[in-house]
């Protein structure tokens, strides 16, 4: 299986940052951006501007939604899905491509949740994904007791494993693709194995074919 190099940023992708990047970095195969603003920090949303500027280097985007702090309830995983579904379609991405959810590792996180993101993503159109990590926090535990529930969990659900992170590097330099995983039935198909690095404001990831061709 083939595996893409590419990279996310809480900040705006212009000129200066892509070509900063590409020169000192590489060229990314795809960018991460979120898809709306975050209460509290600065950092903007995407703009259909934004998304005609990464897709017009070449570069695959990577929707994220990031606005909210905790991941629990069955009602409100579904909100956060249609959320995303609702930015997706004014990004006027098209059915059938991924767009994650962001848990970090300090969230509250139970199956419910879990389960109403699935549900409510499934007749979007649009493929569930999750940003999560693996080791520390509650998202596995939360995670394996969804797809004990409905194993529909396990089969629908892309995640994008934080762990663990050796550190941002080069396109060339990338590691071998070894995420951490959940213990039980899991598709993890994206690692982000470097975090903030030192001469600019992304973080570094590996992708497999699989997820990058539901990247648009």
């Amino acid at each position: 299986m083939a595996y893409y190099w590419g990279v996310d940023s809480s900040a705006e992708v212009t000129e200066d940052l892509y070509s900063f990047v590409e020169n000192e970095f590489g060229k990314p195969s795809y960018w991460g951006r979120y898809v709306a603003p975050i209460q509290g920090k600065e950092v903007a949303g995407l703009t259909r501007e934004e998304v005609r500027f990464i897709r017009s280097r070449g570069i695959k985007l990577l929707p994220i939604l990031s606005n909210f702090r905790e991941a629990v309830g069955y009602r409100e995983g579904k909100v956060v899905a249609q959320n995303a579904i609702y930015h997706a379609r004014r990004l006027s991405i098209p059915k059938g491509k991924v767009v994650f959810g962001n848990i970090e590792k300090f969230f509250k996180v139970d199956e419910e949740w879990i389960r109403g993101f699935v549900d409510a993503m499934e007749p979007s159109g649009y493929k569930a994904g999750l940003y999560h990590d693996p080791v520390h926090g509650e998202f596995t535990k939360a995670y394996c007791a969804a797809v004990a529930k409905d194993n529909k969990v396990a089969n629908q659900l892309i995640l994008w494993s934080a762990e663990p992170g050796p550190g941002p590097t080069k396109a060339r330099s990338a590691p071998n693709f070894r995420p951490k995983k959940p213990s039980c039935k899991a598709n993890v198909w994206g690692w982000q194995y470097g975090r903030d690095a030192r001469q600019c404001p992304i973080d570094t990831n590996l992708f497999n074919s699989r997820l990058y061709e539901l990247l648009w």
